[in-house]
């Protein structure tokens, strides 16, 4: 939501780099805000494209920015923690529009998460990094199956899905 600036409706920041970049008018770059608001699974268009970005909720004001950076059609698309604070329905329903954009378009996507879930269902490779450095990197499938750096089997190990809850805390104040 921090990238949507309060002061300006959505369909303002959406038409102004396509005007700038494409050089379309700007009649033919509402057309297309309004093209790619619907591309992006919003429902109503038009009234997302009046809406200032506090009357949109997080899961539109995501497809909002995503039909902002593909608007200009990209040859890369880098996602930074697309679905962070997202519900799992809507993280799901982002994923999905990814993938079909990427598809589509003939895009790259470069995604930047601590979320290995997203990274299994989304990602042909990956690249693990520690302190700003790449430490091991490959095929996610070999990467997940045989991790061979010591930091990624560590993050690995840290995932619950599937594995056992932790033991309760010694510390009678932590339980609940």
């Amino acid at each position: 939501m921090s990238n949507l600036d309060p002061a300006f409706k959505v369909g303002y920041q959406l038409i102004e780099p396509m005007r700038y970049v494409l050089g379309l008018s700007r009649k033919d770059a509402r057309q297309r805000a309004l093209d790619l608001l619907s591309q992006v699974g919003i429902a109503d268009p038009k009234r997302t494209f009046d809406a200032y970005p506090h009357e949109i909720s997080g899961g539109m004001a995501q497809r909002v920015l995503i039909a902002g950076a593909i608007s200009c059609d990209p040859d890369l698309l880098i996602a930074d923690e697309p679905t962070t604070a997202l519900d799992v329905t809507v993280q799901a329903e982002i994923l999905d529009i990814l993938r079909r954009l990427q598809q589509e378009r003939h895009m790259a996507l470069l995604l930047v998460t601590h979320n290995f879930g997203v990274v299994a269902d989304l990602c042909d490779r990956v690249a693990v990094m520690q302190l700003g450095r790449i430490v091991e990197h490959g095929p996610t499938e070999q990467l997940f199956a045989d991790p061979q750096n010591e930091y990624t089997r560590m993050l690995l190990d840290s995932i619950l899905d599937g594995g056992p809850a932790r033991p309760p805390s010694a510390d009678p104040a932590l339980r609940f």
